[in-house]
């Protein structure tokens, strides 16, 4: 079985919803964390994850 990880949130480090295995590889991945509500930009491979850039938080009403 291929070995997999939580992603954690780069803004609180919590864990999101999404596991990634050894072999995946997202290049400008919108990651959500529900936890702090933020969304960031990621690279990911070979289980090292990377930001690139933080999004605004969305405007509510």
């Amino acid at each position: 079985m291929a070995e997999r990880e939580w992603v954690r949130c780069p803004v609180c480090g919590s864990k999101t919803r999404l596991q990634i295995r050894a072999d995946t590889e997202l290049k400008k991945f919108p990651l959500y964390c529900p936890k702090c509500r933020r969304e960031s930009l990621i690279d990911a491979k070979n289980l090292q994850v990377t930001v690139i850039k933080r999004l605004e938080e969305k405007m509510q009403r």
